[in-house]
């Protein structure tokens, strides 16, 4: 990333601010979200029945999840009315690459169906797992099998996309007055290279949340344990509940590993604070410090109390990690999670605050209590075309994104959606809008080299916790090259 964007990036407090105007902040991560291979979809036109994830979706995701919500007539004709706008005779199709499957895959194909159904526009949409190979593999080939629009897997990721010429201008595309004034001028910032913005979140999330089954454990959401200490010993008293005190799982094909990044920059954030952990992405603070290896050290005591250990961690996918906090008996009492996982598993068919809910990431240094850490699905643009230009629109729309969050599981990165279908979503929005701090994912910051080594260092120090010293060695040496090129 450039030396410009680090910067607007370490300013936490400024971050925040924009977020504070948000209220309504909080779902899937730019790091991956959804449980899928390569689930490939069409959209149809109206009258024809949106097509579901597909049946290659990775291994041990939730078979058939909860029916959605469906929004309202009114936000559906609000949303096709805005689409009208935007050209009712453009026909033709544009080809669409994100890491959604399952509930949110079809959360993105029930958003777009108004626009579809105004401008005849059809939507070829491919969910994989694998989307930054994808991506490269198509830059490298020279661009000709890029789509047209994609999710783009992290801030640094855009950053090469960009410099290498293949991103597409956004602000030739979209109206900008109405873009800065309905997003927070954060993401506008992040999403921004060289001036131009190559970049727009379609939604955001707050990471750091503890969930729990409230018939096993107790409503712990009205009266959270305040210290990190106070919920170690509420582990304590409550063993004998389940088979372990914590779920954990890390399997997500070709990223594998990128589940445990989010426990390790918690421990960072809620222990040494914003300064430090953004010392750590920008390649200022050695992977060997004492506060790296005091966090991963923290991921080791939970991978130990965690259930079916270390084994089950790295073969297990992430969308199912806490999959038996639902069993009988359970097999464990917590799960560490970002908010997009009530999508995902045994989630998807669970009912929020009755069977499932969340506490904030108790304080390890009182300081440090209402720091968040957050992230978000971040779009761009490889192909102009009138029709991939006229989604663009569309999907950074009020009216697309209110479609979006109707369903309960994503939050918007629009200023203008508010009203969401569940005090849940509401709670994660105060989360975040009552921040000290914010700062944005760590690994999705980095250069792509120290990412990936981040990853599989991970898993390797979960299957042999022994080697932690040589893992975090070896990762400075990636560091050193990583952020010189």
């Amino acid at each position: 990333m450039s030396l410009v964007m680090r910067a607007t990036l370490a300013r936490a407090g400024v971050f925040m601010a924009s977020f504070a105007l948000v209220a309504s902040a909080c779902a899937a991560s730019s790091t991956p979200s959804p449980a899928a291979s390569s689930a490939a979809a069409s959209t149809a036109p109206s009258g024809s029945a949106a097509p579901s994830a597909s049946s290659s979706a990775a291994a041990g995701a939730s078979a058939t999840p909860a029916p959605l919500p469906s929004p309202g007539s009114s936000e559906i004709a609000a949303a096709k009315q805005y689409a009208s706008t935007l050209g009712t005779n453009i026909g033709g199709s544009v080809t669409v690459l994100a890491q959604w499957s399952g509930s949110e895959q079809q959360q993105f194909l029930q958003m777009v169906q108004p626009f579809i159904d105004a401008t005849g526009v059809q939507i070829k949409y491919t969910g994989t797992r694998d989307e930054p190979t994808v991506l490269q593999t198509a830059i490298a080939a020279g661009g000709a099998s890029l789509p047209d629009i994609a999710g783009i897997p992290g801030p640094a990721q855009m950053q090469q996309f960009a410099s290498s010429g293949t991103l597409q201008d956004l602000s030739s595309v979209i109206d900008m007055n109405t873009y800065q004034s309905q997003a927070p001028a954060s993401l506008v910032q992040l999403g921004t290279v060289n001036g131009k913005l190559v970049g727009v979140f379609l939604d955001v999330s707050a990471k750091g949340q503890i969930w729990y089954d409230p018939k096993i454990v107790g409503d712990l959401a009205s009266n959270p344990p305040a210290s990190w200490t106070d919920f170690q010993n509420l582990i304590k008293q409550d063993t004998s509940k389940a088979q372990a005190p914590w779920c954990l799982a890390v399997e997500s094909g070709a990223a594998t590993g990128w589940p445990a990044t989010d426990v390790v920059e918690t421990f960072m954030l809620k222990t040494y604070g914003p300064d430090v952990y953004n010392q750590w992405w920008q390649g200022k603070l050695k992977w060997t410090s004492s506060q790296v290896k005091t966090a991963f050290q923290d991921l080791g005591q939970m991978v130990s109390e965690s259930y079916g250990g270390a084994n089950r961690i790295v073969t297990t996918n992430f969308a199912n990690a806490g999959d038996p906090l639902f069993s009988t008996p359970p097999g464990c009492l917590f799960l560490h999670e970002a908010s997009f996982i009530t999508g995902l598993g045994a989630f998807a068919n669970q009912t929020k605050i009755t069977d499932y809910n969340f506490i904030p990431f108790p304080a390890i240094n009182s300081q440090y209590q209402n720091a968040v850490e957050g992230a978000g699905d971040l779009f761009g643009m490889f192909k102009n075309t009138p029709q991939s230009a006229a989604l663009m629109k569309y999907l950074v729309s009020a009216q697309a994104q209110a479609l979006f969050v109707a369903p309960g599981e994503f939050l918007s990165a629009n200023k203008g959606v508010a009203n969401y279908p569940n005090p849940m979503n509401q709670r994660l929005a105060q989360i975040l809008s009552g921040a000290s701090s914010f700062v944005f994912d760590a690994s999705d910051q980095m250069p792509t080299s120290m990412q990936n080594e981040f990853y599989k260092g991970l898993v390797n120090y979960i299957q042999n916790p022994s080697q932690l010293d040589s893992i975090l060695s070896h990762l400075d040496s990636v560091q050193s090259s990583a952020y010189s090129q």
